[in-house]
């Protein structure tokens, strides 16, 4: 099944702009729509048409960095037929605007990352852990984030930002069902051009359930990306490191 699967994926991210039916993507794994989507769902804990609409926006962050197309022309280009929708989706999921996205990206302006820090710390609940990352020889940035979501998209419930492998804490954790995902991203080497940069690794927990009053201890060990992992749709790691590329450079490549 694991291989039927991987089969719809590479399908999704080869024709992510045609109006892909829940069929069509399940003939490609030779299967029926309705066990495929069970199946689907148990290896990447979503749908196959969320999983799609993350490919269609990780595909628009990478053409607004990388070509002059206007907003519209990225909207038809990744399979929208309405700007508004594309807008709508792509500043609910990135946390900014397209337009803002690039713009912040051709000047090589970070957002603080502090601002990704969960500020809601009088809510009784947390969830504690310590984060395990491959040796590669790096110094590295951690973001650890609870999300109502499988998908990294959106604000986070609660935050930590790690300088390094080691242990986090999110406060205000409201009560209910969480999903909890880290991202480690290189402070030193960092690739130039913000298109090319990816996390070094990823980690994820099963749902948690949160209730009043606890405090939930759960480790995390990051790895490298696998074909059943959802892109990452915030606005990093392109608009955040540790040394930030030349405006100049950016914009010379971008024109």
């Amino acid at each position: 099944m694991q291989a039927a699967v991987e089969r719809a994926i590479a399908t999704m991210w080869e024709r992510y702009e045609e109006p892909l039916s829940l069929d069509d993507i399940a003939d490609t794994a030779i299967l029926s729509k309705f066990y495929f989507s069970r199946v689907f769902r148990s290896l990447t804990g979503t749908s196959p048409g969320r999983f799609l609409s993350a490919i269609r926006l990780h595909k628009a962050k990478n053409l607004l960095l990388r070509t002059p197309l206007s907003v519209t022309d990225i909207s038809y280009q990744v399979g929208y037929n309405s700007l508004g929708t594309f807008t709508s989706r792509f500043t609910r999921s990135v946390g900014l605007s397209p337009g803002r996205y690039r713009t912040l990206a051709r000047a090589g302006m970070p957002r603080e990352p502090g601002a990704f820090r969960s500020a809601a710390s009088h809510r009784p609940c947390a969830v504690r852990g310590v984060v395990g990352v491959p040796d590669v020889g790096l110094p590295t940035r951690i973001y650890v984030a609870a999300f109502s979501d499988p998908i990294v998209q959106g604000e986070p419930v609660a935050c930590d930002v790690l300088d390094g492998p080691g242990a986090f804490r999110l406060d205000g954790v409201a009560e209910g069902v969480w999903h909890l995902r880290a991202a480690v991203v290189a402070m030193r080497d960092v690739e130039p051009l913000p298109w090319n940069r990816r996390p070094l690794f990823i980690g994820a927990s099963r749902p948690l359930t949160v209730r009043a009053g606890q405090e939930i201890d759960v480790d995390l060990e990051t790895r490298g990306f696998c074909p059943f992992d959802l892109p990452i749709l915030l606005a990093l790691p392109e608009l955040d490191c540790w040394q930030l590329p030349q405006p100049q450079l950016v914009a010379r490549t971008l024109g």
